[in-house]
């Protein structure tokens, strides 16, 4: 019998004095986070939850959601995190959907919850700063045991192909994967981990929150990103590893200019995922900050993992790895085939990540997952190591004139223009060719770059029909809550 606790338990008992939490005015040590955890717990008990209830956590990336997170797994339910940006409308749907019995809502955003929790009657728990004090340890509330099979997580897909889908991950999921990615990051229990992404998401709380405590790690929380905060806690915590989204490096990168490479002498590692990874911004960081970016893929199906690079080899560049240890990568055409090495087309995952299906939709559920492999919808190729490629989604392939070109391939080039710091390729209707390669872009300060000179430097680069026709200039790309720049908000 297991509890997605059970780490926090066994290094309160071996190390109670050790460092789990940090933020920018508290410290929680592992013994003070089992107790802070236990109080909550009892709580969710007052509030009538039992195993097997299913509860709704709005919060932003502070202590207090850690406290509320594994409080409400000690007691055995089905944790579902939202966004603390969620409408009165989403929230009412995922509550309806999930038949969640309580919210507990962070105070600054607390307002839509209890506007959709009101219309069903469920009740809300306001989630304070400080609301449970760490009181030192307790061990007056034990975990409840749960089977390994049995859902943890129920995290709703972002609805970009429908509305919003339930993915049911399972302790076995989220323990296999902390376990997975200790060993891949050499994590320690003298490591000291940190991030801004939200812990909402898949990759913030099954990827670094969970790992870094499975591993005994301290966890050091930025509430909201912004470059120079981000900077400044790696510096302050003196931090090891850190995780973020492309679009975080490239802003640090941007920030960074009052810092010297002294200040983040004990950073080793740096954990990139959700978006493509420039490999521009990859060179650059490790040239500024004496760091290796190591990139990974997942999605939330896969609890948001499948492949990463080895510390060992180095980061290979446009490749996100090899499959995590086991866990196997397929690449298939549209009739399921199995293709060779070099070869484009949709990438299959099976092993201990994949999802156990989505909440109550049995026939989605029976097209995403065939025989233990889950379909990812994602393009992508292997190489004869067995390195994998991402290509692009094949939502998002661009059909130019019959021939396929990959927005993902044209972005990594024009990143490479130290010019640009952030840009978005998309296909836009053409009545000639179907569709025409247009480029959003957004350019360093003091930068005059225009359409023609851009185009004109692709052109040495890319084949003439992968070239941007079209291009646009911003300020900036609308990002989604990780930073990870949002295609489908991008205007032309």
């Amino acid at each position: 019998m297991v509890n997605l606790v059970d780490p926090i338990w066994s290094h309160a008992d071996r190390a109670p004095a050790s460092v789990a939490l940090r933020s920018s005015d508290s410290e929680w040590t592992y013994a003070q986070l089992r107790g802070a955890i236990t109080e909550f717990a009892q709580l969710l008990h007052v509030d009538g939850v039992s195993s097997g209830d299913r509860i709704v956590l709005i919060a932003p990336t502070v202590p207090e959601f850690v406290i509320a997170y594994f409080g409400a797994q000690a007691v055995g339910s089905t944790v579902i995190t939202m966004n603390t940006m969620a409408t009165t409308a989403e929230i009412d749907y995922v509550l309806e959907d999930a038949d969640a019995g309580l919210v507990v809502a962070w105070h600054e955003t607390a307002a839509a919850a209890h506007r959709a929790a009101e219309s069903r009657a469920v009740r809300v728990r306001t989630l304070q700063p400080g609301v449970v004090a760490a009181r030192g340890d307790s061990s007056a509330h034990l975990p409840a045991d749960r089977s390994g099979t049995d859902t943890a997580l129920l995290l709703y897909t972002s609805g970009t192909t429908g509305r919003p889908k339930g993915v049911q991950l399972t302790l076995s999921n989220v323990l296999d994967t902390a376990r997975v990615f200790t060993d891949q990051l050499r994590l320690t229990e003298q490591d000291r981990f940190g991030t801004a992404l939200p812990m909402f998401h898949v990759f913030g709380q099954v990827v670094c929150l969970n790992t870094a405590l499975w591993a005994g790690a301290s966890m050091s929380l930025l509430a909201q990103f912004e470059p120079a905060a981000m900077l400044e806690m790696i510096r302050r915590d003196r931090l090891t590893s850190v995780a973020g989204v492309p679009t975080m490096w490239n802003a640090m990168l941007q920030a960074a200019t009052e810092y010297s490479p002294a200040d983040f002498a004990e950073l080793r590692l740096a954990c990139s995922g959700g978006a493509s990874l420039p490999g521009e911004v990859l060179r650059e960081f490790a040239d500024r900050f004496g760091c290796t970016i190591l990139e990974g893929y997942g999605l939330t199906e896969s609890s948001g993992a499948a492949t990463y690079n080895s510390p060992d080899e180095g980061p290979r560049v446009g490749s996100v790895g090899l499959p995590l240890p086991g866990t196997s990568i397929e690449v298939r055409d549209d009739a399921g085939t199995v293709l060779p090495p070099q070869e484009v087309g949709e990438l299959w995952i099976s092993g201990p990540v994949v999802m156990k299906g989505y909440w109550n939709r049995p026939e989605e559920t029976a097209q995403t997952l065939l025989d233990g492999w889950l379909r990812t919808g994602d393009l992508g190729r292997l190489d004869e190591d067995g390195f994998v490629y991402i290509v692009d989604r094949s939502k998002d392939m661009i059909i130019r004139g019959g021939y396929n070109v990959y927005p993902r391939e044209v972005e990594e080039v024009l990143y490479e223009n130290p010019d640009i710091t952030e840009v978005a390729v998309l296909g836009v209707p053409d009545s000639y060719y179907g569709e025409e390669v247009a480029a959003v872009v957004s350019l360093r300060a003091g930068a005059t770059l225009d359409t023609e000179e851009l185009r004109r430097w692709a052109k040495e680069r890319l084949s003439a029909y992968k070239v941007p026709h079209l291009v646009r200039f911003v300020t900036e790309l609308p990002k989604g809550p990780t930073g990870k720049i949002l295609k489908r908000a991008v205007e032309w």
